[in-house]
């Protein structure tokens, strides 16, 4: 390419050369039949460097004429110099791509061993364009045009660096999200005021990955963490109401993610807390078709499980009114028995043994009203040996204080 560029380049000189010396030739014969009849002219030959021409003024010529032939002087004065110039400029291109070549390969070693070489990529591109720029905003075309040239040179000897530089670049936010979902889980399993710092550090980020289906499900986990700590009605009702829409955009930015669909149906039983009685039962055909989803797409998970348990359990629980309510608003009722119940608690405990404290109470539950009490008993005594101090594990014991007098334990 670049030996190209140089044949173009001298055979542009050439005929630009060709072309005035044509025009030169024309005019001095022009000149001459016009001055060989004027007196006063004669031609001065004695000039080696080119055709010389001196002047002497005559009686017979015209004040006008006059001024006319020394512009005229002066052009072809000019011609000549340009035209030893292009000769100087013809015996130097032959070596002209080796001096750019070696010059390139001297400012590239440097530009390697400088710290400049080390910032990112679209800043060294934005340099260049910048130096470009005011380089040729104060030289003359052709050297503006050379020195665009040189930047595009070593453009492209960089394009290797560049590329894996920009895919580092792309993978940096991958890796920054990474870096704070990490985070977000660690925070979550500690105090109060962790789980309020995890819900604020993702409130930070949001603008940056709110287009991410796991900061999403992580963001609605959070709002439900924050919901169960928070001391007053409205702000859990807030917390559960903003929960429940990012949940919503969380399954909607990508349906195949099980969490997304856990989370959004936690929120909805959440909800159902705060709802009327239409928008309760509501919340409820939501949180089932959701929890089936999310078991679909991760069915080893425990937690999807244990909460279709409580679901089938509260479900079967439900009084004929309830019913008849459910059915009148919605054209069918919801469906579960206590059995229903039962296998789902049975597997969350196959998947996780010791799952939770609740798990073993709601299963005490279950045996007992199927009538089957000696099992509900052990599942009793398993939940009294796990000791927690989560709001959770104070609902498991008070849910096993009652279950006593009713097993005659």
């Amino acid at each position: 390419m670049a030996q190209a560029d140089s044949k173009v380049l001298v055979l542009g000189a050439l005929a630009g050369v060709a072309g005035i010396s044509l025009a030169v030739v024309c005019y001095q014969g022009f000149r001459s039949r016009r001055r060989s009849s004027w007196p006063g002219f004669y031609l001065n030959r004695t000039n080696e460097q080119g055709p010389g021409i001196m002047v002497v003024d005559g009686p017979g010529l015209p004040r006008g004429q006059d001024e006319v032939l020394e512009r005229l002087e002066a052009l072809i004065q000019c011609v000549s110099e340009l035209k030893e110039e292009m000769k100087s400029l013809k015996s130097a291109l032959p070596t002209l791509q080796d001096q750019v070549r070696e010059e390139l390969r001297g400012r590239d070693e440097a530009r390697r061993a400088s710290p400049l070489h080390r910032t990112t990529p679209t800043r060294r591109k934005r340099a260049a364009g910048t130096i470009a720029g005011a380089r040729a905003g104060g030289r003359s075309s052709e050297e503006a045009e050379s020195e665009g040239g040189y930047m595009t040179a070593l453009t492209d000897s960089e394009e290797d660096d560049l590329s894996d530089a920009e895919q580092s670049d792309e993978e940096q936010p991958a890796d920054k999200l990474c870096v704070l979902l990490e985070r977000i889980d660690g925070l979550r399993q500690g105090t109060e005021s962790d789980k309020r710092e995890c819900l604020n550090l993702l409130l930070e980020q949001r603008e940056e990955f709110g287009q991410n289906s796991t900061f999403l499900w992580r963001l609605t986990r959070a709002y439900c963490d924050v919901h169960d700590i928070s001391s007053t009605l409205e702000e859990k009702k807030t917390h559960a109401e903003t929960g429940k829409k990012v949940g919503e955009e969380a399954v909607s930015l990508n349906p195949t993610c099980a969490e997304s669909h856990q989370w959004y149906a936690i929120m909805c039983g959440i909800m159902a807390e705060y709802d009327t009685v239409q928008n309760k039962i509501k919340n409820g055909y939501i949180f089932k078709d959701h929890l089936d989803k999310a078991i679909e797409l991760k069915p080893r998970d425990p937690m999807s499980y244990y909460l279709l348990g409580r679901w089938c359990y509260a479900v079967a629980q439900l009084s004929w009114i309830e019913r008849k309510v459910a059915a009148t608003l919605f054209g069918e009722p919801p469906s579960a028995t206590v059995e229903d119940a039962l296998k789902n608690f049975l597997r969350v405990e196959e998947l996780q043994p010791g799952y939770s404290k609740l798990n073993y109470v709601f299963l005490a539950k279950c045996y007992k009203d199927l009538g089957q009490r000696e099992k509900a008993r052990k599942m009793c005594e398993a939940a009294s040996s796990m000791n927690g101090m989560s709001k959770e594990d104070e609902e498991a014991q008070k849910e096993l204080d009652s279950l006593y007098p009713a097993l005659g334990v």
